[in-house]
């Protein structure tokens, strides 16, 4: 009886978990499929329901636990998709490869894991071949997606590999679609054609969300905001940095459940900043730390996350900071450029120069296959530090370079900066030989010929610059530009040679062009411009019959006058001096008034002194009189001029005071 009761009990319970399985009430089945175990422990269908109910609710961890407990009862085979997927999810992705490629049979949906764990590995090579399997192999309502992941690993080669998408015939049906081919667009750099699937792509999913009357509309907004990202990252590529700034800030303010989307927002806006703004970058970085970032984007998006970190840091002074980012990325990617150059970056802001160059070195030895860019680094010091032909050294121990038109340019350029003529001349020389060696009479090769005769003519060496003429000649003997340059080189050289070689010249009628000459003389740029004929007068006649032009005379200006000016009165004809350096000047006494009152001897009064002073009378003249007759201007006119005025007062035995020196003065007055 006992046993049929734990049977029927059993039953119900069974039933109990297939009626809450089907509603997706996988708690109360959960419950249920305890219950059973409870009576039966090592039930391999009630450990498969507990398992399922497990992943269902989101609690991959005890999932895994459980598998990882029954390993006797629960075999590889009969739960390799189910422990799989728990590792998938928890991020454990290497695990979760071994265990499908464990299981001895390979299901359909161990394939499609398979595809999901390939891409998150990043080796899209196989995961493309995985999908294109199951496209063809599976029929089912799950073909969409399938489409839909093929092209997100098309467009990830593009992006990351630089991989040239093939055409895979796929109808863009869907915005996820529209969306992964813009992507593939953009990796191509077909930036206007992205644009456009972006925006079809918006246009479908608003369609495709209208439909559903529960949506709202910043379910919308948040829906399109990986669509509205891609697009704020075409306008930035474009230049348009202002236009995506605005688009990216609109995003952030949505606050998206997609930590990855708001790191690489953030991360675009550090770039958008630079060196400027860097309190807002320093807000947006923290973004950029968020918990799962890591799980979200691929690895070259994470190395560009903490290089703009690093950077970051040394723009704000963060220097222990820097050196540890970078670090840090230096052992995570020892062959990466990028590491080593923020390093030098930082030395030179602390102006250790040398150390930086020193650094540069050592990593150009340690990987030769990145050494050109390392020393055009280390030659752009140089020059920092004005050692201009240490820096020529460097250019010129570039191998792969030295050949290239630009690397020329650039060394002769310098070269002719420190007037090291003989060593430009040389790096034109080194060049042509390469290109007369590997591609003989190209276009760059006869730029170069050119080039060097110019430079040689102009500085002076005819003589060098013969054999690249006589070689420009014979690719182009009708170059008349190019005979005269040689006719010109030899006639100080060879004068004989020069008369033979001007016998090639054009004739002076074939060189004669149809150029009207008054319309020349007449040109805005003319330095000589002929006026334009005029009937001739008497007078005008006169002059084209030998007279010279008469200069006409300046009319002089009338000077100004002073106010009380008056022509009766003679000028002082010291007036042009300073009043010190006059002659009739004898000093100014300060802070003595008229009435000094309480001076002088007991019982004294100053009340008539003004009175019995006789130099204050209208008929007594000055004590010391000007150039001039004082006393004759005073008999013609009773009104001083301002320049004849003299201090009131100023008796003539009186002595110059000494000025006093100001604070700090040099002397002088």
């Amino acid at each position: 009886m006992a046993a049929a009761g734990g049977a029927g009990a059993a039953a119900a319970l069974w039933s109990e978990v297939n009626r809450c399985g089907q509603n997706g009430d996988f708690t109360r089945a959960l419950k249920s499929v305890n219950k059973i175990l409870q009576l039966s422990k090592d039930d391999v269908t009630a450990l498969q329901c507990k398992v399922v109910c497990l992943i269902q609710s989101g609690n991959f961890k005890e999932a895994l636990s459980v598998i990882n407990t029954h390993t006797k009862v629960l075999t590889s085979d009969s739960i390799a998709f189910e422990k799989a997927y728990c590792e998938y999810r928890l991020n454990r992705i290497d695990s979760a490869l071994r265990t499908i490629q464990s299981a001895s049979q390979q299901t359909d949906k161990l394939k499609e894991l398979h595809g999901q764990v390939l891409y998150r590995l990043e080796r899209y090579d196989e995961c493309l071949a995985a999908y294109r399997d199951l496209i063809r192999n599976s029929q089912d309502e799950y073909e969409e997606e399938r489409r839909t992941n093929l092209s997100a690993v098309v467009a990830a080669q593009s992006t990351w590999e630089k991989v040239m998408p093939e055409d895979l015939g796929l109808r863009e049906a869907t915005y996820e679609l529209c969306y992964n081919s813009a992507c593939a667009l953009i990796g191509q750099g077909k930036l206007s054609q992205a644009m456009k699937k972006l925006q079809k792509a918006e246009e479908l999913c608003r369609q495709s969300l209208s439909e559903d009357s529960d949506v709202t509309e910043e379910d919308v907004e948040a829906e399109l905001a990986i669509i509205h990202g891609q697009m704020a990252y075409i306008m930035q590529l474009q230049g348009r940095t202002e236009d995506a700034l605005q688009l990216y800030n609109q995003i952030i303010k949505l606050k998206p459940t997609d930590v990855g989307l708001l790191a690489v927002i953030a991360n675009n806006i550090i770039t958008i900043n630079k060196d400027q703004n860097v309190f807002d970058s320093k807000k947006k970085v923290k973004l950029t730390n968020a918990e799962g970032v890591e799980h979200k984007l691929s690895k070259k998006q994470l190395q560009a996350i903490e290089f703009n970190k690093a950077l970051l840091a040394m723009y704000t002074n963060q220097a222990d900071q820097c050196r540890k980012l970078s670090a840090s990325l230096q052992s995570q990617s020892p062959e990466h450029l990028l590491p080593v150059l923020i390093q030098a970056a930082q030395l030179c802001r602390e102006k250790q120069h040398t150390k930086a160059i020193g650094l540069l070195q050592d990593f150009a030895d340690q990987h030769p296959a990145n050494a050109a860019e390392i020393k055009l680094t280390m030659a752009q010091l140089k020059i920092a530090q004005g050692s201009v032909t240490k820096a020529c050294m460097i250019l010129r121990s570039i191998e792969e370079l030295q050949h290239k038109p630009g690397m020329v340019s650039a060394l002769v350029t310098m070269y002719s900066h420190e007037e090291d003529i003989d060593s430009a001349i040389e790096v034109f020389t080194q060049a042509i030989q390469w290109y007369q060696q590997f591609q003989p009479k190209s276009p760059v090769h006869l730029s170069l010929v050119r080039e060097a005769a110019n430079f040689k003519l102009k500085h002076g060496r005819k003589k060098e610059a013969i054999s690249d003429l006589e070689e420009l000649w014979k690719q182009n003997p009708k170059d008349v530009h190019t005979l005269a340059q040689l006719i010109s080189a030899y006639s100080l050289v060879d004068p004989e040679k020069a008369k033979v070689l001007s016998k090639h010249l054009p004739s002076s009628d074939t060189l004669s062009l149809k150029v009207d000459v008054d319309a020349l003389e007449n040109s805005h740029g003319a330095t000589y411009v002929r006026k334009k004929a005029g009937k001739l007068t008497g007078d005008n006649q006169q002059k084209e019959q030998g007279q010279g032009d008469v200069k006409k005379k300046k009319k002089k200006k009338k000077g100004k006058l002073p106010k009380n000016y008056d022509p009766k009165v003679t000028p002082d004809p010291e007036r042009w001096l300073p009043m010190r350096e006059r002659s009739y000047y004898r000093g100014r006494k300060k802070g003595k008034k008229k009435d000094q009152v309480g001076k002088g001897t007991q019982g004294s009064t100053t009340a008539g002194s003004s009175e019995l002073d006789a130099s204050r009378t209208a008929s007594s003249p000055p004590t010391s009189p000007r150039p001039g007759s004082a006393a004759a201007v005073s008999a013609t006119s009773n009104v001083i001029p301002p320049r004849h005025q003299k201090p009131a007062g100023a008796p003539a035995t009186k002595k110059k005071q000494q000025q006093k020196k100001k604070k700090g003065a040099k002397g002088g007055w």
